[in-house]
């Protein structure tokens, strides 16, 4: 049982702080600034859905596209680990490299179309590299435990559903913390970031030199 709540605390910790809802919000406002309150709550909710679906799909198909892959657990923790680490420098440093947002051109390409739901705000934002990445790491730890592993797909669409009241309180948010505020909360949770990134490494390495 402790073992368990452990991996939901770690799970929620880990999706919550690679998401970032509250450091997504400043964004969203940034790509529809023309759209009314109602198209703003109809985007967000169609954004939402559309990053559950991508990451639900990976949680349950990701560690078998691997094992076709020939691609080892362990390996994917290290790789995985090393990527979450570099997202965590650019959230301390509140770099944007295209790892945790968009980059300019996708930017631009996303205030060009009419819908933004799918891109950008569905896939990169919410579900990212990192959030991908993140979900297959958890879901792979947990392998044989579907019990854990059911819970760690109810975290995962807490976290999406914090994500959501996150997207439709962006303009109080804005009021309440500001950009600097926000940054100062991101820069916290890449430290946070960090500490999970060495973890999963550590945890590839211990698989691979279980002696080490």
């Amino acid at each position: 049982m402790a073992a368990m709540v452990e991996t939901l605390v770690t799970a929620f910790v880990t999706l919550f702080v690679v998401i970032d809802p509250i450091g997504i919000a400043p964004i969203f406002a940034s790509i529809t600034p023309r759209d009314s309150v109602p198209q703003r709550r109809q985007i967000a909710v169609k954004g939402v859905a559309i990053a559950a679906v991508i990451l639900i799909a990976f949680a349950l198909g990701g560690q078998a596209l691997l094992t076709a892959m020939g691609i080892g657990l362990p390996a994917f923790q290290i790789a995985g680990g090393l990527l979450l680490l570099l997202l965590s420098i650019d959230m301390v440093m509140v770099r944007h490299s295209g790892l945790r947002e968009t980059t300019p051109g996708e930017a631009e390409e996303g205030m060009q179309r009419s819908d933004v739901s799918v891109f950008p705000l569905g896939i990169p934002l919410i579900a990212g590299p990192g959030a991908l990445t993140s979900i297959v790491l958890l879901m792979g730890e947990a392998q044989g435990q579907l019990a854990t592993q059911g819970a760690i797909l109810a975290v995962m669409l807490a976290v999406l559903v914090l994500t959501l009241l996150c997207l439709l309180a962006t303009a109080r948010l804005m009021r309440v913390l500001g950009r600097t505020g926000i940054n100062v909360v991101t820069r916290v949770f890449g430290i946070i970031m960090a500490a999970l990134a060495v973890q999963f490494i550590l945890d590839g390495l211990g698989a691979v030199w279980p002696g080490a």
